[in-house]
């Protein structure tokens, strides 16, 4: 399976064989500019799909992490308040 690179531009994602160098060239005058992941896919489509998804799941990563990091300084908050309720004097 060809490995694939790709290359972005506002809206415009393009996927190019890494092997491809004179097409990555074009690419890059005219203002692209190449992206971090690569992968191993049978076609152009598939490399795309996969580009998607893997920045889909990039997505849903930084929710849940702003999710978390709201949450978990909230509990302790609420923790320490309870347990000054229930502290035996």
């Amino acid at each position: 399976m060809p490995e694939y690179c790709f290359y972005k531009k506002r809206n415009q994602t393009m996927a190019l064989q890494k092997s491809d160098i004179k097409a990555a060239t074009l690419l890059t005058r005219q203002g692209f500019e190449k992206q971090f992941e690569e992968v191993n896919a049978a076609d152009e489509k598939s490399a795309l799909s996969r580009f998607d998804d893997i920045r889909k799941e990039k997505r849903i990563d930084q929710h849940n992490f702003r999710a978390g990091a709201i949450t978990m300084p909230l509990i302790g908050i609420l923790t320490a308040i309870a347990s000054l309720f229930f502290r035996k004097k």
